[in-house]
């Protein structure tokens, strides 16, 4: 894959080549590739096909799961969020040993212990890990989904930003059914804690257990925040928060 480097950025196709944009600037290559018709009909691509209807059931998972979540995620995603979700989604839908090729999706997957594992621990900001910038034990009660940070001493437990002050805790509890799509995220108090060495124990509590027949999915976010003239504004466009996906059940 060849990098366009010119006074002009340049997208669209010229005979056989084509310039594109990606995150990582102007590229080219060539136009090449099959006709859709042919992929769509043709016996042929009989397995691309399948390949296709697979790929597409873990994009749109991928896609529930975050929507499902934006009031969480809003502010603690990275800009490769949806791809890398959509990767770990395929895993899960490779979990499905019992459909037919082409029909296996991720509803089946992540009723398996593999399936859920390929989830659990998804950071939905790679550029703040949570194991990372959460130093401390937590403990979850999967029944109510209360999360439990004990005896924390922020100054010392944290990685901390350049220019915070502050730090959030909150997290969520999710029902999400793969096969209707129909959710419910209940949310927890959230605590704001000033960043020094006062220990303090964090109790999160989502307001209450959510409805469905779905997987149960068990959040918790760090969002970090410089306090001017006793307003806390958010650091870097939430650039350090962290959010993970803690337990699938």
């Amino acid at each position: 894959m060849a990098k366009v480097k010119s006074l002009f950025n340049v997208e669209g196709t010229l005979g056989e080549v084509t310039f594109y944009k990606d995150q990582d600037g102007y590229k080219i290559r060539n136009k090449g590739g099959v006709n859709k018709k042919r992929i769509l009909n043709d016996p042929a691509f009989a397995r691309t096909r399948e390949n296709l209807t697979e790929f597409g059931n873990a994009a749109t998972s991928g896609k529930m799961l975050r929507r499902s979540i934006v009031s969480l995620m809003n502010d603690a995603k990275d800009n490769r969020v949806t791809s890398r979700l959509t990767k770990v989604m395929s895993r899960v839908k490779n979990e499905d040993t019992t459909s037919a090729r082409g029909e296996r999706n991720v509803a089946t997957g992540i009723l398996t212990p593999l399936g859920k594992a390929w989830l659990k621990g998804f950071n939905f900001n790679k550029r703040a890990i949570l194991d990372s910038v959460l130093q401390a034990s937590y403990t979850l009660n999967p029944a109510t989904g209360e999360v439990e940070i004990a005896d924390l001493v922020p100054i010392q437990q944290l990685e901390i930003p350049e220019g915070a002050t502050h730090v959030d805790f909150i997290s969520g509890f999710l029902n999400l059914d793969f096969v209707t799509g129909d959710k419910d995220l209940q949310e927890s108090n959230l605590v704001n804690l000033p960043i020094d060495a006062t220990i303090s124990t964090v109790t999160l509590t989502p307001t209450g257990v959510p409805t469905g027949v779905g997987q149960n999915f068990y959040f918790l976010k760090v969002a970090f925040y410089q306090e001017i003239n006793a307003v806390q504004y958010p650091l870097n466009n939430g650039a350090f928060n962290a959010l993970q996906l803690i337990e699938v059940l």
